[in-house]
């Protein structure tokens, strides 16, 4: 279980991708619905996103549901979200399905936007302690995360994402009440092949490590490594309305081998406000 935990905290930490990819008159093309690698470009001004996943494992019959909505505030400089988890852990008998520890986001904009070759936007994340860690949905205290999104054009075709992190959790639980101070980080790679604006083809890798509570004031580590290939498309509006659909099969390798999950994604975005033309980074 200790891997697929593992797993789970990169998937309810790393959904806050944002900002659609403006292409002149063109029909507006895909940038901001990674899976589990998180892009450097925050919302645009008067622009949200509703961000929906879910990821079951074949084996422990797991599954957890995320939803996340991004907020410009109130341009591409600063963005807010939060992120609602809902799980299940079928390797923890009685469990069955409950809320987990839900997120608030904060990213800064700090170099490039949508349309550079070049993006950095740190986030810092405030985790709250909503999930029952005895039932394995949760942590057990609050903590906090950081992530350093980095995304680099490198050719009109081929896009790549990077990522380091790290989460505290000084307060954490375990099953049996138990307590202690609680540290990970994560790394994450991907590559976007822009097929066509509608159509991306997507490879990432993500590496984590998290120490769990195993006694009073002690911990050990978990481990975690995963390839994911997948594939997402959009469908565009005249209302300004973005529909992205995607899927893709994560599969365990090194410390995870042999395990492997299935991953499918929706993200709604649309305008909420009328757009001024010199609005996109106020």
């Amino acid at each position: 279980m200790t891997s697929q935990r593992t797993l789970l905290s990169i998937l309810l930490l790393s959904c806050i991708p944002a900002v659609v990819q403006s292409q002149g008159s063109s029909p507006p093309g895909i940038q901001d619905n990674s899976f589990l690698v998180e892009e450097a470009y925050n919302q645009e001004f008067g622009v949200v996103q509703h961000i929906s996943s879910f990821t079951r494992f074949w084996d422990s019959k797991d599954w957890v549901y995320t939803f996340t909505q991004e907020w410009p505030v109130p341009g591409l400089r600063h963005q807010l979200s939060f992120t609602l988890p809902l799980q299940h852990a079928g390797s923890v008998p009685g469990s069955g399905a409950g809320v987990g520890d839900a997120l608030l986001n904060y990213r800064y904009q700090l170099v490039g936007n949508g349309e550079a070759k070049v993006a950095f936007a740190p986030r810092l994340s405030l985790i709250l302690p909503t999930g029952d860690p005895v039932l394995s949905r949760g942590q057990g205290g609050a903590g906090v995360q950081t992530n350093l999104p980095l995304s680099v054009v490198l050719t009109e075709k081929l896009v790549s994402h990077w990522n380091a992190g790290a989460t505290f959790v000084p307060h954490a639980q375990d099953s049996s009440g138990d307590r202690a101070f609680s540290a990970g980080y994560n790394f994450g790679q991907s590559l976007v092949w822009v097929a066509n604006p509608r159509f991306n083809v997507l490879l990432e890798t993500v590496y984590s490590a998290s120490q769990q509570v195993a006694g009073p004031d002690k911990t050990e580590w978990s481990r975690a490594m995963y390839l994911n290939p997948g594939i997402r498309w959009a469908y565009n509006f005249k209302n300004g309305l973005q529909i992205v659909p995607g899927i893709a099969m994560p599969i365990g390798v090194g410390p995870s081998a042999g395990e492997r999950a299935v991953f499918l994604y929706l993200s709604f975005e649309h305008p909420f406000r009328k757009i001024p033309p010199d609005s996109k980074n106020p």
